[in-house]
C-alpha cells in the first residue's frame, strides 16, 4: 500500500533488513528506501512514521542525518533519543491504530540505563492527541487514510491515544 500511494514521490518501503534504514537514492533513476527490520509490521509503521516526520532537507540524508547511538545508551543519550522519538511515535501509534494492530512504545535501550518509560508514553501519547486536534503532518495523515480503507477502520479521536 505503501509503495503504491507514494510511487508519485520516488520512495519505497522495502523489508528483510536486519537493522531498520532511510538511504536516499544514490543515482536519478533509483528510489529512496525505507528498510524496515526483517518483516515486522510494527517496524514498517515506525520506519514510514519518520519519513512521514522528515523535511526535504533531511529526506535526502542517510537516516535522514538523524544521531543515533545503539542500545546500551547512559541516562543522557537516552534523553536525547526519546526526544527525537515522541513524533514518529505518536505517528506509529495512529497508524497501529488505523490498522487496528496493537502499538507499544518503544525506548529501544534494553541494556542501558532504565528510562521512565511511563513519562515517555505520557509525551508520545500528548503529542498523538495533538495531532488529532491539529492534523497529522501531511504525508501522515494521507497514509492514515489509506490505513483507515483498507482496513475499514474508524477516524481517530483524542481517547484513542489516553494512556
Amino acid at each position: 500500500m505503501f509503495n503504491q500511494h507514494f510511487a508519485p514521490l520516488n520512495t519505497v518501503l522495502v523489508g528483510g533488513a536486519c537493522e531498520p534504514l532511510y538511504q536516499p537514492a544514490q543515482y536519478p533513476n533509483q528510489p529512496h528506501k525505507i528498510f524496515f527490520s526483517y518483516d515486522y509490521f510494527a517496524s514498517a509503521l515506525h520506519e514510514v512514521a519518520h519519513w512521514c516526520v522528515a523535511g526535504s532537507a533531511r529526506r535526502l540524508l542517510t537516516d535522514y542525518g538523524y544521531w543515533y547511538c545503539p542500545d546500551g545508551r547512559d541516562a543522557k543519550q537516552q534523553a536525547e533519543f526519546e526526544q527525537v522519538e515522541i513524533k514518529p511515535q505518536a505517528i506509529e501509534w495512529a497508524f497501529s491504530l488505523a490498522c487496528n494492530k496493537p502499538f507499544r512504545v518503544s525506548t529501544d535501550n534494553l541494556t542501558g540505563q532504565a528510562s521512565d518509560t511511563t513519562r515517555f508514553l505520557g509525551a508520545v501519547s500528548q503529542q498523538a492527541r495533538h495531532y488529532v486536534q491539529h492534523q497529522f503532518p501531511s504525508r501522515a495523515q494521507q497514509f492514515l487514510a489509506v490505513l483507515h480503507e483498507y482496513y475499514q477502520t474508524d477516524c481517530l479521536n483524542e481517547a484513542d491515544f489516553y494512556v
